[in-house]
């Protein structure tokens, strides 16, 4: 009971003194003897102050990180995969547009040559019985195509149908070595035969029948045509000659030219599936350079 009694007195003194301190350095103020006795007590805690937060904040910024982990991991593969269809959209973006160009020249050398075409995209490059350089294109029977039809594309001769079936068929190109196709020199009447000659389609093979008539570099060989356009159509740009073999006492003259079409690359093509009411002659080659 004493215990409490002094206690309590203790209390209401130390009370009394803290209200009394409290009450001077307030009235005092800049001039309070109890200055640098505040000052060294806002410097000891502020300094605690100070160093707990230094030791909570990475404490509390590593949990944080730890507790947001898998919803930023979550958020990564979210904008990956977003990145992944963007780029794929980016890619079909360009494709359509390149196979839209290829398409519009397509019909536009077809218009020039009165061919009409059923358009169609190659699908594969295909090895054929007795030929080596094919390709697979996704239009047949269906379509109204049928073997020993012209193919060509919005450059130049491709090559001929030699199969066809209900939804696809195979082509094979003007440079298999077993390819022949009638042709002629731009601006005249002198005729020859093309042959493919493999080198990956980069060249072919013109041998003029008439050994005597002029043959030079840079000379410009268009289709001859078959009879009833079968399988290849007149007036279809063939190639460019770039080299001219010295063959004298021989009765004809060789050259090599290298294709309109790149023969390496193709994509959309088309299939004559009736041919011009008249030979075109040269009026679907393209305009010579500086031409206007």
């Amino acid at each position: 009971m004493r215990d409490s009694r002094r206690a309590r007195l203790i209390l209401g003194v130390l009370l009394t003194a803290a209200l009394v301190i409290l009450t001077v350095d307030h009235r005092t103020g800049d001039s309070s003897p109890l200055r640098p006795l505040r000052a060294a007590g806002s410097w000891l805690f502020g300094t605690a102050e100070r160093f707990g937060g230094g030791v909570v904040r990475p404490v509390g910024g590593f949990v944080q990180a730890i507790l947001s982990a898998p919803s930023a991991a979550d958020h990564i593969s979210v904008l990956k995969a977003e990145n992944a269809r963007l780029r794929a959209g980016l890619l079909a973006d360009k494709l359509d547009a390149s196979r839209s160009k290829e398409l519009k020249q397509l019909l536009g050398l077809s218009g020039a040559g009165g061919y009409k075409v059923v358009p169609a995209n190659v699908i594969a490059r295909r090895g054929q019985p007795g030929f080596e350089d094919a390709v697979q294109i996704d239009a047949g029977t269906g379509d109204g195509i049928r073997s020993e039809m012209t193919v060509l594309n919005g450059d130049g001769l491709v090559g001929r149908v030699v199969q066809a079936s209900a939804h696809s068929s195979t082509v094979v190109l003007l440079s298999d070595p077993a390819s022949a196709a009638g042709a002629r020199l731009e601006g005249g009447k002198e005729i020859g035969v093309v042959h493919g000659v493999g080198e990956n389609g980069r060249l072919v093979q013109f041998r003029l029948l008439d050994s005597t008539a002029p043959l030079d570099r840079g000379g410009r060989i268009v289709s001859f045509g078959s009879q009833h356009g079968s399988p290849y159509v007149p007036g279809v740009p063939i190639g460019v000659i770039e080299r001219v073999e010295s063959t004298p006492g021989e009765l004809t003259r060789i050259a090599y030219a290298k294709p309109y079409a790149d023969l390496t690359a193709l994509d959309v093509v088309g299939v004559v599936v009736e041919g011009p009411k008249r030979d075109p002659r040269d009026a679907v080659l393209p305009a010579k350079e500086g031409a206007r």
